[in-house]
């Protein structure tokens, strides 16, 4: 139980840094192009690289650190975060194959989900 509450005071605080950041561009930059979620997926994976290299090999911090810091913040700030980092694990194993379709599949199924959600909403109304 003290796991699942630092991932979830972890995942709101990400939340919450989503969303500022996304006001945050949105007044900057205007509507035209996604700035935030662009800014939040380039912040959150460079984020999750630095924690996981600071956190795991510098400071040998606890599992509950981890839980909080990257599953739970970085998790709620991003899941590109995770994404990226999962990518380059495998790609650092040797592992191009996997590392490659992970990614092409990731990207090609998660956006034919997207429409297909769309078609059953549309269908749906």
């Amino acid at each position: 139980m003290n796991n699942m509450l630092l991932v979830a005071i972890g995942g709101a605080t990400g939340s919450v840094c989503r969303y500022l950041v996304g006001v945050w561009a949105l007044r900057h930059f205007g509507s035209a192009f996604p700035w935030g979620t662009l800014i939040v997926n380039v912040t959150g994976s460079f984020a999750i690289g630095f924690l996981a290299e600071l956190i795991v090999r510098r400071f040998d911090a606890s599992p509950e650190m981890r839980l909080f810091m990257i599953t739970g913040i970085l998790g709620g700030y991003t899941t590109f975060s995770a994404f990226s980092l999962d990518i380059v694990s495998l790609f650092e194993r040797g592992a191009t194959v996997p590392g490659a379709t992970y990614v092409v599949a990731s990207v090609a199924i998660s956006l034919g989900a997207v429409f297909a959600g769309l078609a059953l909403g549309r269908a749906m109304l």
